[in-house]
């Protein structure tokens, strides 16, 4: 049996050096000096601080969920609990409906909730009380009441090692139910920034955190209290050539191609980091593509009824006649997630290069 366990983890540290190699670079961005002094944070302390400030500056915020109390698998609430009490933030039981349905009923009656699900595999237990009442709480009420305050924290993706049930991404899933935002940072610094709007956007809001980055990525964040938009895509690197589309970690993957693209073909790529997905900032799209007239969009979830479809039906929609290529996707195949074959299954830097092969030539 020991030597067994001992096969298991190393095949597991095998794995998770070769996910590695084959992943992502991370790219670090300069916070805008408006935002005053920055310090060194990763992506879960920059996360750790932002719910720090929001403990802080809102009395009625809470923070709950597995784990929570004594910092989390992640390490993301670490210390919280010293700093502002077990009343505020705390453990429950392993019921992720029950953590979101608490989190409804402590937001409707004028907390601000900050509910995390340990990770986004185990979010579907919750999926009821998320598409069926906190999204429709508002409207089914006339605007008479609501959920706004409520924020849904949960590390999704590829991690190495994660397997069939702690590697998913299920953004799809709620990017189809109107009255939800679903918001997925980059970085630290967009980390940070993303979730407080998030935390006091009036509206309920999924939080979807790239746990690959949690540790790898760095940066100089502000240690301020910032907001960035929401529902305001950004572009991370102007190009002429071809419009490259993702969010949270995979932007770092198409960074990392459009620059071999520029290496070894010559082709300008201009990359748009959504933020939120729902909803979507579709003119920031719209634009960049009638510049460019070709495109490869990209996410870790499976190809079929990802998000990216739903973005390349709406630029053909919106930008057929300036379309010079078929729309290309770059995305996760369609099967459960492996865990050995992931880096076969991850859609890396080269799957992305080949796609923008495939629009430049055409």
């Amino acid at each position: 049996a020991l030597q067994r366990s001992a096969r298991v983890l190393a095949r597991g540290l095998r794995t998770s050096a070769a996910v590695r190699a084959a992943g992502p670079s991370f790219i670090e961005d300069t916070a805008p000096e408006s935002l005053g002094p920055t310090e060194k944070m990763n992506l879960f302390t920059a996360i750790n601080n932002a719910m720090d400030i929001a403990l802080a500056k809102d009395p009625t915020a809470c923070l709950f969920g597995e784990d929570v109390g004594f910092g989390g698998v992640f390490r993301c609430s670490m210390d919280l609990q010293k700093k502002h009490g077990p009343h505020r933030v705390f453990n429950t039981p392993l019921s992720e409906q029950g953590i979101v349905g608490f989190g409804i009923g402590l937001a409707t009656n004028g907390a601000t909730a900050i509910a995390e699900i340990q990770f986004a595999d185990y979010i579907f237990p919750a999926f009821d009380q998320i598409v069926n009442e906190a999204a429709k709480y508002r409207f089914r009420s006339g605007n008479q009441f609501d959920c706004g305050r409520l924020t849904i924290r949960t590390p999704y993706g590829a991690v190495g090692h994660g397997g069939l049930y702690h590697s998913q991404s299920p953004e799809a899933y709620f990017a189809h139910t109107p009255g939800l935002k679903v918001v997925i940072p980059r970085s630290p610094i967009q980390a940070k920034g993303l979730l407080l709007a998030s935390i006091r956007d009036p509206n309920p809001v999924i939080f979807l955190e790239p746990k690959f980055l949690y540790r790898s990525a760095r940066e100089n964040v502000p240690v301020a209290d910032y907001t960035l938009p929401l529902s305001s895509a950004e572009v991370v690197q102007a190009g002429s050539d071809v419009t490259l589309i993702g969010y949270g970690s995979q932007v770092h993957v198409l960074r990392n191609a459009a620059a071999l693209a520029k290496e070894q073909f010559g082709v300008s790529c201009e990359i748009i980091d959504l933020r939120t997905i729902l909803p979507w900032d579709v003119d920031t799209v719209v634009n960049s593509v009638k510049k460019t007239g070709r495109v490869v969009v990209s996410h870790e979830a499976p190809v079929t009824g990802g998000f990216a479809a739903e973005i390349s039906s709406t630029i053909q929609e919106r930008c057929f006649l300036h379309l010079e290529a078929p729309i290309q996707r770059v995305c996760g195949w369609d099967t459960p997630f492996p865990l050995i074959f992931e880096p076969f299954y991850a859609p890396g830097r080269f799957r992305v290069l080949d796609a923008i092969k495939t629009v430049a030539n055409y």
